[in-house]
């Protein structure tokens, strides 16, 4: 399992070595000891999986009260996930980083606490699967989102003074 660290202090692209041969393949999706060298010491407490069709937009996500660190992969399809550093201070406030996650890399994206959150999705249909440490009810106070308005497609997604437009709070 390779852990690789991103521009933005924390956010971690995880990417597990694949057993394969002709009946399928095998692979550690997480690893509770090998995570927590790499500083990620979170308990994971919630599920949630999500399917959406193509061009469709999600996000970007985050906390205000209760922030929630998240472990993120895409078990069918293919998305651009992307993270928004929206925490007061740091040094990377504004900035934003993507990948592809998708269900023949495998990869899966360690989002902690304080980053919105949102994907792309880039194939026909897409299944996403969110590891949560901390419960966080579909509209609760608390729970924000951002407009994906200031997001546009243009072969590859791009962020455009995305913390310069209105955040809109649920609940």
């Amino acid at each position: 399992m390779l852990f690789e660290k991103t521009p933005i202090p924390g956010l971690i692209v995880i990417k597990p070595k694949l057993f394969g041969d002709e009946r399928g393949f095998f692979y550690e999706s997480f690893r509770k000891d090998l995570a927590s060298k790499q500083g990620i010491n979170e308990d994971f407490v919630q599920d949630n999986c999500s399917r959406s069709v193509k061009n469709t937009l999600r996000g970007m996500h985050y906390q205000i009260e209760q922030t929630q660190a998240k472990l993120v992969s895409c078990t069918y399809g293919a998305v651009l996930d992307v993270v928004v550093d929206v925490r007061r201070g740091s040094p990377t406030f504004g900035e934003h980083y993507s990948v592809e996650l998708n269900h023949d890399n495998h990869w899966m994206m360690f989002i902690p606490k304080g980053l919105a959150h949102g994907f792309s999705v880039l194939s026909d249909i897409a299944d996403l699967c969110i590891n949560a440490a901390i419960i966080i009810y579909l509209v609760e106070k608390g729970e924000c989102f951002g407009m994906m308005n200031s997001l546009e497609l243009t072969g590859k997604l791009k962020l455009q003074s995305y913390l310069k437009k209105t955040l809109n709070i649920r609940g």
